[in-house]
């Protein structure tokens, strides 16, 4: 009982790094996104040099499947779904339907770890599978308008 504990204990300050927006509006179910370093990707840079890749996205979501999957069974329903939404304020509007692709009721392993972070998506211009700082910068600056000042939204 004690390394469940410490398990979900160490995994939950990990769940931080993905936040749910809106998406898919044909389905209405909510997609992935996490936040930028400043707000929570340094949680899921597993070696914490700054530069975000597809690997530890998949990796961090590995790890959140693996605390979810109470009975492991390589599935997660609803009630070990809710599990996830717990993890962190940036999962508690997480829809279901969205990671259970095929609408069996279940998500498995591939349909959750699959999903693609919008943080990489966003930020990696050369489609190297790598955010840097450079590319942050870079986007950023992007997003002011010529007058200098920032976009609102």
């Amino acid at each position: 009982m004690s390394i469940a504990v410490g398990l979900f204990m160490t995994t939950a300050t990990f769940a931080s790094a993905q936040s749910i927006s809106t998406g898919d509006t044909a389905r209405g179910a909510r997609s992935t996104k996490d936040f930028s370093s400043t707000s929570g990707a340094d949680i899921w840079d597993a070696n914490h040099d700054g530069i975000y890749t597809c690997d530890e996205w998949k990796s961090y979501l590995h790890r959140l499947f693996t605390l979810a999957d109470r009975n492991r069974d390589g599935h997660l329903d609803s009630s070990e779904f809710t599990i996830i939404r717990r993890t962190g304020t940036n999962f508690t509007d997480a829809d279901f339907g969205y990671f259970d692709e095929n609408q069996d009721g279940k998500i498995t392993r591939s349909e959750f770890v699959d999903k693609p972070s919008e943080f990489i998506l966003r930020f990696d211009k050369n489609g190297d599978c790598r955010v840097t700082q450079d590319e942050m910068k870079a986007a950023s600056t992007d997003q002011k308008p010529s007058n200098g000042r920032s976009k609102k939204f």
